[in-house]
């Protein structure tokens, strides 16, 4: 999983309990990691291949989560 979380349930509840600003932040960060991870992966440096998935479903997850909020089906920063 991208940063700290230890897993997918994890990494979940830390996007559910973030705010919208924090959540456009992280995926901003993922999305730059995700492109540098394509350039290791297209020049054989990258011993993870299955790292470039995590960080794709990763940002599908707060897109999803933003879409949610933004219909208003989850509230912002639930703790």
């Amino acid at each position: 999983m991208p940063d700290n979380a230890k897993s997918t349930t994890d990494f979940l509840r830390q996007l559910r309990e973030a705010t919208n600003a924090e959540l456009e932040i992280r995926r901003a960060h993922i999305i730059e990691s995700l492109f540098n991870l394509r350039f290791r992966l297209a020049s054989g440096q990258i011993e993870d291949p299955k790292r470039i998935t995590k960080y794709r479903k990763a940002v599908a997850r707060i897109n999803t989560i933003l879409r949610q909020r933004e219909l208003g089906i989850e509230k912002e920063g639930v703790r």
